[in-house]
């Protein structure tokens, strides 16, 4: 099977494209190598066993060539994490969406009807709720005034009352709270169109935290493992908002890798989408996370600073049942052994 992946010698891309490769699958790679996640000046190491075609994903030529002896599409290429503000909302769209909308143009043409598309779980919003007395509920956005208080749990829509977490399954309603969110969701409901327009058939895979070797550092778009490890690194301590209660999933990369491997290898339903969550099944919360890497790093115990980025939500925990269902898929990599591993691995400039 020959495989294009964009944004191939990203942090997942990269990891995928190898996992791909000593299953025996042919892989084309397709990279822009964005400044914000490749400040080096030409392609990673990683990727020099992998045939590495660089050229923005809007290039609708350049596509129409890579895709006339491609069976399935795995995209990655994507701008991620929080942004710094609402300026980066064209560079958000253009990347991402603006980029699929062509992507899947160009795979109509070429008679390409199997993507695999890297979703995430930001389409969620907040997590699941239940309060004890209305059951399932849906938690609105947190006030400003209650953060800058200290009250960091969201309440019950109707009573106020206090609410309990429950894990998030793929039909919960979708609510994106910032701007790299929203383009998630515009990922998937564009996917979802081409794919009825044409028969075709979509994997979107919600990721959940994902952390490992090759992550970028030092960069506002990387995630919190890797921003808790740079910090570190400096011989600071991690900073964590709120009061490091929040609930995350935490996924390594290689256990993502599985996920798409394994989607690459089994056809979705055609004329449609079908959501995945790809989680490891075990929630932690953010300020466990920092306190393990900083015992793995012999470094400052992490400072619980309080407040909140706007758009941050409180807890947002995975049910990993139609992964396992669907694709067969089960994290293995344990919380405490994969972060400490992470403590130390090579990241990205």
């Amino acid at each position: 099977m020959r495989v294009l992946v964009t944004g191939g010698a990203g942090f997942i891309g990269s990891h995928i494209a190898d996992q791909l490769a000593a299953a025996g699958h042919d892989v084309v790679l397709l990279d822009s190598l964005l400044a914000a996640a490749h400040p080096e000046t030409g392609p990673p190491h990683y990727v020099s066993g992998h045939e590495l075609v660089r050229a923005e994903l809007t290039d609708a030529g350049v596509l129409s060539d890579l895709l006339t002896d491609v069976d399935v599409v795995c995209h990655q290429a994507s701008m991620v994490g929080h942004g710094v503000d609402p300026s980066d909302a064209p560079a958000f769209t253009m990347n991402n969406d603006h980029g699929t909308a062509v992507l899947l143009a160009e795979m109509y043409q070429a008679g390409v009807s199997r993507l695999v598309l890297a979703s995430s779980m930001v389409v969620y919003g907040e997590g699941r709720y239940a309060c004890s007395e209305h059951g399932v509920v849906r938690a609105g956005p947190r006030a400003r005034s209650d953060v800058d208080a200290g009250r960091f749990e969201p309440p019950c829509p109707h009573c106020g009352a206090a609410l309990h977490w429950q894990p998030v399954p793929e039909d919960a309603p979708l609510d994106p709270r910032s701007t790299y969110a929203a383009t998630k969701l515009a990922q998937e409901h564009l996917a979802s169109a081409w794919a009825r327009q044409c028969d075709g058939a979509v994997w979107a895979l919600r990721y959940h935290n994902v952390y490992g070797p090759r992550m970028p550092r030092n960069t506002p778009y990387a995630g919190v493992a890797s921003l808790f490890r740079s910090a570190l690194q400096r011989g600071e301590a991690p900073t964590v908002l709120e009061d490091g209660a929040q609930l995350r999933d935490f996924v390594h990369v290689d256990d993502v890798a599985r996920a798409n491997v394994a989607a690459l290898e089994t056809p979705a339903e055609p004329g449609g989408l079908t959501p995945v969550n790809i989680c490891s099944g075990s929630p932690h919360t953010v300020g466990e996370l920092a306190a393990t890497l900083a015992r793995a790093a012999d470094g400052p115990a992490p400072r619980i600073v309080g407040g909140a980025r706007p758009g941050d939500v409180r807890h947002i925990v995975a049910d990993p049942t139609l992964a396992e269902k669907l694709l067969g898929f089960v994290a293995t990599t344990e919380f405490t052994d994969g972060i400490t591993r992470f403590a130390t691995d090579p990241l990205r400039a």
